[in-house]
């Protein structure tokens, strides 16, 4: 009998000894750290006509692509670990952007009245795609999809018929549009880094404490993993997904008054296409396309990789349109390390 209790509790795997080195690589985050670093140090060495390591200037241009790519990759994220998809957030940036320039200028508002009715545009626009993804059971791959080419051709056809063109300029005559371009879309000079790192790392700061302490955090895991384990045992599945929809619309909103209010003026093409760099961060910071898992600073360092790439081509002096290339071979490599990763991950458990 102590033999057989012995040998039971040397295969207890809950008392197996798994050194910090084996944690550390198993951490969904990790293969985007690393490939961060290695993005940086290559650029560093193949920018050679630029002080890319040691220039704040550079470091202030890649930054502020990563951060227009990580601000929308923050709730894009938390929504794949919850097992769903959001192909309009792209397309969303230039909807409220335009938004905001019609209301400014052609319904002649205050800018931060009109900023709140774009941002509750934005979560109107979540709450349907939730809602329709929740009670009709449709792949949001489909739902949101749909979404994409309505939101498109009313960017297109609902701005030329209110204001006969494609595209709101002088944004920058609205009342109060120096005050929140301030907030939203000015310089550090002291830095020459934009506001909007700022935004984009404390949403990450905040995606990552939602994720890892509260319980919020964990009705994400649950719905994204086995969402029918988890009403089971209680989690409003229905509810987290909708919240997840909403965040992800709103924060597309957010950033299409951070364009809008940087740029001055808004084109009704504006954001379409960046559906997918969000769901490539995701992905390159460990989020499994399956759901359940995955890592908001993880999609960090995914924004700041793609980030680099987008400005390191261009200073390495490389024809541009290799862009998409380095793009595709990232978030190839990304899903095969993030295999790799959640097999060990698997294992330790």
């Amino acid at each position: 009998m102590a033999t057989e209790t012995a040998a039971h509790t040397q295969h207890d795997e809950r008392l197996v000894s798994v050194g910090p080195l084996t944690r550390l690589l198993s951490r969904p985050d990790i293969g985007a750290f690393l490939g961060a670093i290695a993005v940086f140090f290559a650029f560093g060495y193949f920018a050679r006509g630029v002080n890319w390591l040691g220039d704040p200037a550079i470091a202030a241009g890649w930054t502020d692509q990563a951060a227009q790519y990580g601000i929308v990759a923050v709730p894009v994220a938390l929504l794949m670990i919850g097992g769903e998809f959001d192909l309009s957030a792209g397309v969303m940036i230039g909807s409220s952007g335009l938004l905001l320039g019609y209301l400014a200028t052609h319904a002649h508002m205050n800018i931060w009245p009109a900023i709140l009715l774009v941002l509750l545009f934005g979560l109107a626009i979540g709450f349907v795609n939730g809602l329709t993804v929740v009670k009709t059971r449709l792949p949001s791959f489909i739902v949101t999809l749909a979404t994409f080419f309505v939101l498109q051709g009313v960017n297109a056809a609902g701005t030329l018929k209110l204001t006969g063109t494609t595209a709101i300029d002088d944004i920058d005559s609205a009342k109060g549009f120096t005050s929140a371009r301030h907030i939203f879309a000015s310089d550090l000079t002291h830095w020459s880094f934009k506001v909007k790192v700022l935004w984009w790392i404390g949403l990450t700061l905040v995606g990552a404490w939602l994720l890892a302490k509260s319980r919020f955090g964990n009705w994400i895991y649950s719905a994204g993993g086995d969402p029918n384990a988890a009403r089971n045992v209680g989690v409003p599945v229905a509810r987290t997904k909708i919240t997840l929809f909403m965040m992800t619309s709103g924060t597309a909103a957010l950033m299409g008054v951070i364009e809008a209010l940087e740029l001055r003026s808004m084109q009704s093409k504006e954001g379409i296409g960046l559906e997918f760099i969000f769901i490539i961060c995701a992905v390159v910071g460990g989020c499994l396309l399956t759901g359940g898992y995955g890592s908001v600073i993880g999609t960090l360092f995914g924004a700041a990789m793609l980030g680099m790439v987008q400005l390191g081509i261009v200073d390495a002096q490389w024809d541009s349109n290799w862009t998409y290339t380095f793009q595709g071979a990232i978030l190839f490599a990304a899903v095969v390390l993030n295999l790799f990763v959640r097999n060990r991950a698997q294992k330790v458990k």
